[in-house]
C-alpha cells in the first residue's frame, strides 16, 4: 500500500521548495557592525577577520552609503580607541567631540535614514581591557553603570538611534532609562546583550579593537564575573525578563549558532524583538575553512543566518551581511 501523504512532492524544484519555504531572509533582516578608527583614507583588513575592516570617517561615509544601496538600514558602531585615551574609568567615553560621537555624526550626515545602535560598553576605552572600572582587583558594577548612562546621554546627543549595552552589568538597562528620559531622549531605544555568554568566540573582536583584558596583577584575567556561564540556560530568561522590565526595547543572545537553543527559550518567553550577533570568532571560522577548500562559504552563511532566523531571531548582527544580501539579491 502506497502512502497517501508523500512529504517530497513538496520537495521536488526549486519553485516548488521556494514557495511553501517558512524562513526567508531579507535586508531587513540585518544590522551590521562596523569598526571606526582615527585618521583619513583609513580601510584596514582586520588580521583575523578576513574581507571585514576598520574605517575612518571618511570612508565609513562611503561604506554606509553602499549598505543603503544594498537595503541594509541599521548599523551597530563600535570604535578603537588610542591606547593614549585609555584609563580605568573610560573618560574619552564621554567626551562630546570623541571617536564614537564623531562616527555617530557622520553616518547621519551621510544618510540620515539609517538606523544608528552603538556600543555601550567601557572596553575600548579602558587600559584594562574590561567592560567596567577595576577597583582593588573586582569590576565594580554600580560605578560602571553610572558611567554607561553618561555615555549613553553623549551617544544620543551626538544623534544615535538606540544605544547598546554590550558589559552585563546588573541594573544598568534601568539607569540608562532613566538617565535618557531624565535628559528628554525619551524616543532613544535600548537593545540589551541580554544573554551575553563569557565565549571564546569572541577573539577577533577582540583583536579588531585592541580590547582583550590586559595581563596583569589585580586584573580579572576574563570576564567571567559579569558575562554568562555557557552551561546555563534558565538564567538567560532570568537576565532578559529583568531587562525589559528596567526598559530594554530589544534583547540580545550573544553569541550565535551554539546558543539558538536560548534564542528559542527567550522567543517563547518575552515579546519584544530579539536579536542575535553572529560573532567574530563564527565569521573567522568560516572564513579559514572556506579558504582551505573545506567548505563553500556562500551556501554556508546561508544556512547559518537561515539557522539563526528559524531558531526566532527578529535582529541578526553579523559580519556577513552584505555577502548574504548580494546573495539573495
Amino acid at each position: 500500500m502506497y502512502p497517501l501523504r508523500r512529504n517530497r512532492r513538496l520537495r521536488t524544484s526549486e519553485a516548488i521548495r521556494s514557495l511553501v519555504r517558512e524562513t526567508i531572509i531579507s535586508p531587513n533582516d540585518f544590522l551590521v557592525p562596523l569598526f571606526v578608527v582615527e585618521g583619513k583614507g583609513v580601510k584596514e583588513e582586520i588580521n583575523s577577520m578576513p574581507n571585514y575592516y576598520r574605517y575612518s570617517l571618511d570612508l565609513l561615509e562611503q561604506e554606509v552609503k553602499e549598505l543603503w544601496q544594498l537595503g541594509l538600514k541599521s548599523v551597530l558602531l563600535f570604535v578603537k580607541v588610542p591606547d593614549n585615551l585609555k584609563d580605568n574609568k573610560g573618560t574619552e567615553a564621554l567626551n562630546p567631540n570623541g571617536l564614537m560621537q564623531r562616527a555617530i555624526k557622520t553616518v547621519k550626515n551621510a544618510c540620515p535614514d539609517m538606523l544608528v545602535m552603538t556600543d555601550v560598553a567601557l572596553d575600548p576605552y579602558s587600559s584594562y581591557g574590561h567592560d567596567g572600572i577595576i577597583e582593588n582587583g573586582i569590576v565594580v558594577n554600580d560605578a560602571t553603570s553610572e558611567v554607561l548612562a553618561k555615555m549613553s546621554i553623549s551617544h544620543a546627543q551626538a544623534g544615535a538611534d538606540f544605544v547598546a549595552p554590550s558589559d552585563m552589568m546588573d541594573g544598568r538597562i534601568l539607569s540608562i532609562r532613566e538617565a535618557l528620559e531624565s535628559e528628554g531622549f525619551i524616543n532613544t531605544g535600548i537593545m540589551s546583550y541580554s544573554a551575553k555568554y563569557a565565549s571564546a568566540f569572541y577573539g577577533p573582536f577582540r583583536d579588531a579593537l585592541d580590547s582583550a583584558p590586559v595581563d596583569m596583577v589585580d586584573v580579572p584575567k576574563d570576564k567571567k564575573t559579569y558575562q554568562m556561564d555557557y552551561a546555563n540556560r534558565i538564567e538567560a530568561i532570568r537576565e532578559t525578563e529583568m531587562d525589559i522590565n528596567e526598559g530594554a526595547d530589544i534583547v540580545m543572545v550573544k553569541p550565535g549558532l551554539c546558543y539558538l537553543d536560548i534564542v528559542r527559550e527567550i522567543k517563547n518567553n518575552v515579546e519584544v524583538p530579539v536579536a542575535v550577533y553572529q560573532v567574530s570568532g563564527e565569521y573567522a571560522m568560516v572564513k579559514a575553512a572556506a579558504e582551505k577548500g573545506w567548505l563553500d562559504h556562500d551556501s554556508v552563511i546561508l544556512e547559518q543566518v537561515t539557522a539563526i532566523k528559524r531558531s526566532g531571531a527578529d535582529i541578526i548582527a553579523s559580519y556577513f551581511a552584505k555577502d548574504v544580501v548580494k546573495l539573495i539579491s
